[in-house]
């Protein structure tokens, strides 16, 4: 018997193992009888298949399973599920038409399988994003196209409604660093606290921070990483303004005081951001991390350790128009360092590493030359004597 309609809902929540099933599918009440593969109605007049069983019998496993990365979210089930209900590969999309399923074989079975990134959620028709103070929620709708015949349809239209529950665990504060030397704060968007951590790392290829305070020879580049840690890959990030200060207070007189990055854009003209796969030109606000460089510099006056301050901004993925900065119009950007969802991060210090000079002193720059010329007057003065002196000895023999 086939189906008219046929539509799964799956919920997968990560680390939680739950899972919510939705039994629909008419199949024989006679060969009902496993109840993990197919449900009997109250009046035991029909039945239905459980989710990921099919046909007559509800004895086929679709194997549906849904994925949930941390940058995508992916449903599959088997190819003999969708070739049983005459349900082709091409009219299976998401609730964007654009965002297309495939074929792939896994361990020789074929599957067909629908793949989105979270960047990419919204944009493939993805509902809007459901949010409490332990969960985040993503929920889709894998469809297929009706196949007309003339003006009649026979085969099912399919839908597989399914939702990734990524747990979020709140830090509501830290009583000692997760890495040896960072800076760490806490900011709240709504009902979620978010964790953000400012590091400084060895070179450009980001792989070893500093595990102590770095020592950095003047003109060398400074590598910054800011980065969302908790919840992951979620919310987006900007940072609206860096300073250097000499000292760890974050306002000093103004000559103390040299700004890197200002709404959101380049101060100084050394400053660089830098993607996050490559040391390529990036851009600040586009995900949830943010890498940037600078030459290094040192303030005229000693002390010469640099304190560095940035403050940053939080967006909501559906939001990114927030996270972007404009660099060409102030007026924009300056509303936005007015809002409540920024924190403020600081990291150091950060020491010089000056070249070696000889140590200068009254002895070598005045005494010692003064010294020398007296030297070589005494020799004069002796050579002229002796000169002398043996002249008059040469006249005394001449005169014998």
């Amino acid at each position: 018997m086939r189906l008219i309609g046929l539509k799964l809902s799956l919920v997968v929540a990560l680390f939680l193992g739950f899972q919510c099933h939705w039994v629909e599918g008419v199949c024989s009440v006679a060969h009902c009888t496993d109840p993990t593969r197919c449900v009997l109605s109250r009046d035991q007049k029909s039945c239905k298949c459980a989710i990921g069983f099919y046909a007559d019998h509800c004895d086929r496993n679709a194997h549906i399973k849904v994925m949930c990365g941390n940058d995508y979210i992916a449903i599959r089930a088997a190819e003999d599920f969708f070739r049983h209900h005459n349900v082709p590969l091409e009219s299976l999309h998401l609730p964007n038409k654009s965002c297309r399923a495939q074929r792939e074989v896994i361990d020789g079975v074929p599957y067909y399988m629908s793949r989105v990134s979270k960047d990419k959620y919204l944009t493939c028709g993805g509902k809007l994003l459901e949010k409490n103070l332990t969960h985040i929620s993503y929920s889709l709708s894998l469809l297929s196209e009706p196949q007309v015949s003339g003006n009649i349809i026979r085969d099912p239209v399919i839908k597989m409604d399914f939702t990734c529950v990524y747990p979020y665990i709140r830090e509501v504060s830290l009583t000692f660093p997760v890495v040896p030397f960072s800076s760490e704060t806490v900011m709240r968007v709504e009902e979620l606290d978010a964790t953000i951590q400012m590091m400084l790392y060895t070179n450009h290829t980001y792989a070893k921070a500093y595990t102590s305070a770095p020592t950095i020879e003047l003109g060398d580049k400074v590598y910054v990483e800011v980065k969302v840690m908790k919840p992951e890959d979620f919310f987006l990030l900007m940072i609206n303004k860096c300073w250097a200060t000499q000292s760890p207070q974050l306002n000093t007189s103004e000559a103390l005081v040299h700004t890197l990055l200002l709404n959101g854009c380049v101060h100084d003209g050394t400053v660089s951001f830098l993607n996050v796969t490559d040391a390529e030109q990036g851009h600040n606000g586009g995900s949830s991390t943010v890498r940037y460089s600078f030459d290094m510099f040192r303030f005229t006056a000693e002390p010469h350790d640099l304190y560095l301050h940035c403050t940053v901004q939080l967006c909501e993925p559906d939001d990114q128009k927030s996270c972007t900065p404009n660099c060409n119009s102030v007026t924009k950007r300056e509303a936005v360092r007015a809002d409540p969802t920024q924190g403020l991060l600081s990291y150091g210090p950060i020491r010089i590493e000056m070249p070696d000079r000889p140590p200068s002193s009254i002895l070598t720059t005045v005494v010692l030359p003064v010294a020398a010329v007296w030297i070589v007057g005494f020799f004069l003065i002796l050579l002229i004597s002796v000169a002398k002196a043996g002249s008059r000895r040469l006249a005394q023999v001449e005169e014998q």
